[in-house]
């Protein structure tokens, strides 16, 4: 193996490229390396190169078409000759070769002036000669038949003829660029053509990318051989994209541009809900569970209509995972955004009732000639039904397909009012009775503190004359005793006035509280 084929391998494994894309690209740059050094015009020159022997052949590759009409072959003959005469004036050796296509040249003519005299006695000569204008004559790659025949006498129409040209021992520095500049333009549009063809299969679908950078409103993905670009239409609002983040997008479109293929992105798409159920829970993988419909508003709330065939699997259950792990997984994926999971059912009442949950439904009158539903509800479910700026509504209808109208029971709302009225009377009622009682609670106080101050007075008055009693037998008693006896009863009697002032002043400050 030379080192030039461990250099095309090498270069094949770095590019993706195939190893035989690679030699006709140098094919192409060695038959642009001739045309640039050696070339004449109208040669289409081809070039077969071996990279094991590192050898090539030089070929001028003609396609045999049929004769054309005597003026246009005029033309290009009156060409030829222009061209026959700058040659003889730019080299010396191409004048043998000048004389003998001299002579064909004149040989063709007198073959063709005897075609068109033959032509011209024949009655549908007007259609042959209208066919053969439509023609078109490329002498570069074309041949005609009558030429060919000179070379090869078994020559058809459609063979392709090879003439050997003399291979060049060295190309000069001119030369060797362009060779440099074709190698180098061939592989890079290979490379984008293998990266346009690869990701051209993937459109419409999820594929997992890095964001690399930001640029203004757009964020740019790298998705591996190529980078996507992620627009702000394609964005979730509020979602932040760091570099280095792993995130999962839909390829929206692949374009085909002058510096490489156009990768649209988004992130907004339904696609990518039903992807990530569809790595997360291990049923709707293995199609188990299906998933029917899906509705998205991108970064805030999504509805999915689940289904299955098994009685013995929970389509809801296995995709909300024990204790909420599987969804959680998904809501985290999809960066917080709510997902609501519905079951689906062919009935298409019970499929509305499940999509606005968790609204509880009164009654649905279907109209299936307008594709249109009411959906009655009571007053407390109204804005429930709705949802916040009618989305719970607009998830709805787009996850079953109807436009849907909700509207409040007429019933419940009579009933609402009904019980309104009544509370309002209640309440009346018991105010008044609250005023009552408490005009009575204070009535009852009132005559509680008289019967109070009442006693109070009593027991003093009954102090009083204990006093008094105790005096008068003290004065009788203290007569009869000794005067020691009779100043120690007076220092008691003085003693009980003040005891009889304290006891008073105390009354009088209770009954002034």
């Amino acid at each position: 193996m030379s080192d030039l084929t461990n250099a095309i391998k090498q270069i094949c494994e770095e590019k993706g490229l195939g190893y035989e894309a690679v030699i006709a690209t140098i094919e192409s740059a060695l038959a642009a390396a001739y045309r640039k050094d050696y070339g004449k015009k109208n040669q289409n020159i081809q070039v077969e190169f071996d990279p094991e022997t590192t050898k090539s052949k030089v070929f001028d590759v003609k396609t045999v078409v049929e004769d054309l009409p005597e003026e246009e072959e005029l033309e290009e003959e009156l060409d030829e000759d222009s061209d026959q005469e700058k040659y003889r004036d730019k080299k010396d050796d191409n004048k043998n070769t000048t004389k003998q296509e001299n002579k064909k040249i004149e040989e063709r003519k007198e073959e063709k002036n005897n075609k068109e005299s033959k032509n011209k006695a024949d009655n549908d000569s007007k259609e042959a000669s209208e066919e053969e204008e439509e023609r078109k004559f490329n002498p570069k790659t074309d041949m005609q038949i009558s030429d060919a025949k000179l070379i090869k006498k078994t020559v058809k129409l459609g063979d392709e003829i090879k003439m050997k040209l003399e291979v060049p021992e060295e190309y000069g520095r001119m030369a060797a660029q362009t060779a440099k500049q074709v190698i180098i333009q061939r592989l890079r549009e290979a490379e984008r053509e293998i990266i346009f063809n690869e990701f051209k299969d993937k459109e419409k679908e999820v594929v997992s990318g890095v964001v690399q950078r930001r640029e203004g409103r757009i964020v740019l993905v790298d998705l591996g051989k190529a980078v996507g670009v992620l627009l702000q239409e394609d964005q979730i609002m509020g979602e932040k994209y760091q570099p280095g983040e792993r995130i999962k997008v839909y390829v929206r479109e692949v374009n085909s541009r002058p510096k490489g293929p156009e990768i649209l992105l988004s992130r907004t798409a339904d696609e990518i809900l039903k992807k990530v159920f569809y790595l997360e829970i291990p049923e709707v993988s293995n199609g188990l569970i299906e998933i029917k419909s899906v509705a998205r508003e991108a970064g805030f709330r999504s509805k999915v209509a689940v289904w299955t065939d098994s009685d013995n699997v929970d389509p809801i259950g296995s995709c909300v995972g024990q204790r909420g792990a599987r969804i959680q997984t998904i809501i985290e994926e999809l960066g917080g955004e709510k997902v609501d999971i519905i079951e689906y059912d062919e009935d298409p009442v019970k499929f509305i009732t499940n999509a606005l949950s968790p609204a509880k439904i009164l009654g649905i009158e279907i109209n299936p000639d307008n594709n249109q539903a009411k959906v009655i509800v009571s007053a407390d479910q109204l804005s429930l039904a709705i949802g916040k700026g009618g989305q719970n509504a607009r998830l709805a209808a787009k996850l079953t397909g109807w436009k849907i109208d909700i509207a409040e029971s007429k019933e419940e709302s009579q009933k609402e009012e009904a019980q309104k009225a009544q509370k309002k009377d209640e309440d009346a009622e018991s105010k008044g009775d609250k005023e009552k009682k408490l005009k009575k609670d204070k009535d009852t106080e009132v005559k509680d503190n008289k019967k109070k101050e009442k006693k109070d007075k009593n027991d003093k008055d009954d102090k009083k004359d204990e006093i008094k009693e105790i005096k008068t037998k003290d004065k009788k008693e203290s007569k009869k005793a000794s005067p020691k006896a009779q100043k120690k009863d007076e220092d008691a009697k003085i003693k009980d006035d003040k005891k009889e002032k304290a006891v008073d002043g105390k009354n009088k400050e209770e009954k002034s509280d």
